[in-house]
């Protein structure tokens, strides 16, 4: 089971909402909307992905990363880096 399996239907309802912001996106550039409003709904789009994409990696972190430390040993470290390696591309986006 994934750590996010609890929260699954909020995060494809979160999901879906996105969706439908980026097909309001392609509906706006089709309809040669003002240039700052497209830039505006892309920004929020944005910040939707990386609302999104914090609320998994902290599932991850409390369910696979600390599922993986009480165990211990090699998938302990695992888990940590592939953690920390999420982070820093979350970061660099």
């Amino acid at each position: 089971m994934r750590g996010y399996a609890s929260g699954k239907d909020d995060f494809l309802k979160r999901l879906r909402r996105i969706e439908g912001q980026v097909r309001g996106l392609q509906r706006m550039v089709e309809g040669d909307e003002y240039c700052i409003d497209v830039l505006t709904q892309i920004a929020a789009a944005t910040k939707a992905l990386q609302a999104v994409s914090l609320g998994l990696l902290d599932e991850h972190l409390r369910h696979c990363v600390a599922e993986a430390l009480a165990e211990g040993g090699a998938g302990a470290d695992e888990k940590v880096r592939e953690a920390g390696e999420a982070i820093a591309r979350l970061v660099r986006s």
